[in-house]
């Protein structure tokens, strides 16, 4: 079988990608995303039924506290799924979870939907936590589920479509909030529930697919299960390999309980996978991708861009960070994890470190605003095609079937309380460093860097197995003898 016949026969593989990707990362992109085109409307609400409830309009600040905390209670929810993505995959498997995850986003489509004919603001305040509850859990669990339903060979480019729908997802939801779609005043409480579509078309289809292989096998021990769904998934009669891999990850966790949170936090047999999750993986709101977005419209604005236009110039900043995603995707199993990553925080530091001298001086000349907003590209395009796709990619090689849950908590934890304070703070810190407050996000970038190009191990091509033998050296590295054993009982027993 030659090799395009032998990717085609992967289809249903792709299709499963497609089902998890649309009700899973694809709501993170367009909640994130779709809030800034309804802000006027929506605090017009609030002060509408403030003067029905208390006969008198809310104060400016009472109304932008209510705005920034419908904004940022997203954060919170997500944080609250990300908890509940080490315990709901485990008791009731990856499927049935995120069946469960889409009755959250359903109800909350219907807070939203109908908050405006209830006069209750809170109904909007509750359904973007449901969101935000069904983000944290939606995007974990999408990434154990195809992970752990795809050969070795693929697992880099399926893990990446995780980024692929962020990124679709925020495309979707500027777009679909423009004047002339659903950005008008009266189309807001449907803008805002537009996430149940994608929620009902998961949970129906996903009804046909099979639940996460190594999931039936290693948590499970169902081995006909697991034939009969990776037979449907890859149309392979041989899996004998796939299988033996399988066994031997299963016996190094037989008769062990589940991996908590404290475990992955104090065990040496994890500790470099943790960093790695922790650092350059989940961390990665602390690159800076944010403050861009945030400081482009000023960028625009000073560059002689009309205000009426500037939709359209964010709809390009979406689009190219989806089209450089999507490059990343055809990359990332040729050129590996450790590269693209490692080499793109460090091309984003030294990229940013340019845009924080080119911000200083850019009543200089009238062609630097215009350098600026290249340099805004620039940096989004080496975000797409390094950290945003393998910091999704990556941590799904990190850990051992019996310790990923408890890992991914950990990482949903990080990612999401970073992006709250970056959400509350950032404005603060705009405000006393101007455009020197970059050199935080160069710091970081350039730390990620040299952190994965000197001591990560590639991951590429291996196996799980394979992949915790070289986490090993680096666990173990300052024992004598036992410090060079590479045994898989190491990386799962205390």
């Amino acid at each position: 079988m030659d090799g395009a016949s032998k990717k085609l026969q992967y289809w249903r593989l792709y299709l499963l990608a497609l089902v998890l990707g649309i009700g899973g990362s694809f709501q993170y992109g367009i909640q994130v995303s779709v809030i800034a085109s309804p802000a006027v409307h929506v605090q017009s609400f609030v002060n509408y039924t403030w003067m029905l409830r208390y006969g008198a309009p809310v104060t400016d600040s009472t109304n932008q506290l209510i705005w920034s905390f419908i904004v940022a209670v997203l954060s919170l929810g997500a944080w609250a799924g990300a908890i509940h993505s080490g315990s709901l995959p485990v008791t009731y498997g990856r499927k049935k979870a995120l069946l469960i995850n889409n009755v959250v986003a359903i109800v909350a489509a219907l807070l939203m939907l109908f908050s405006r004919m209830a006069k209750s603001f809170e109904m909007i305040l509750l359904g973007r936590f449901l969101y935000g509850y069904n983000v944290g859990l939606g995007l974990s669990v999408h990434l154990m589920y195809i992970g752990e339903s795809s050969p070795k060979k693929f697992r880099g480019f399926l893990t990446l479509t995780c980024s692929i729908f962020i990124g679709f997802g925020k495309v979707t939801g500027q777009i679909i909030g423009i004047k002339e779609m659903m950005g008008a005043e009266e189309m807001w409480p449907y803008l805002l529930a537009v996430s149940g579509i994608p929620a009902i078309l998961q949970f129906v289809t996903l009804l046909f697919f099979p639940e996460a292989p190594r999931y039936l096998y290693i948590d499970k021990g169902d081995t006909e299960g697991t034939r009969k769904a990776l037979q449907w998934l890859w149309q392979e009669d041989e899996l004998k390999q796939e299988l033996d891999d399988m066994q031997k990850e299963r016996e190094s966790t037989l008769g062990e309980r589940a991996k908590t949170v404290k475990d992955v936090l104090t065990s040496r047999c994890v500790r470099w996978q943790l960093l790695t999750l922790a650092i350059p993986c989940a961390g990665v709101q602390f690159c800076g991708i944010n403050a861009l977005y945030f400081y482009a419209f000023d960028i625009f604005r000073e560059s002689g861009v009309p205000e009426d236009q500037m939709h359209y110039l964010s709809i390009g900043i979406g689009a190219t960070e989806l089209i450089t995603v999507t490059l990343c995707s055809l990359l990332i199993d040729r050129a590996g994890r450790k590269k693209l990553m490692g080499y793109g925080y460090l091309m984003m530091g030294v990229t940013m470190s340019m845009l924080t001298i080119t911000l200083s001086y850019k009543d200089l000349n009238s062609w630097i605003p215009y350098v600026n907003i290249a340099l805004i590209f620039f940096v989004i395009s080496i975000y797409g095609l390094g950290p945003s796709g393998v910091s999704m990619a990556l941590p799904a090689d990190l850990f051992l079937q019996a310790w990923r849950p408890s890992a991914y908590v950990i990482s949903g934890t990080i990612n999401w309380i970073s992006m709250f304070l970056v959400g509350m703070l950032f404005g603060y810190i705009v405000d006393g460093l101007g455009q020197f407050c970059f050199l935080i996000f160069v710091a970081y970038s350039v730390f990620s860097a040299a952190f994965l190009i000197f001591f990560v191990p590639e991951t590429k091509g291996k196996t799980m197995v394979e992949i915790m033998e070289d986490f090993n050296t680096l666990n173990y590295k300052s024992r004598s003898a036992d410090a060079e054993r590479t045994e898989i009982d190491l990386a799962t027993k205390f």
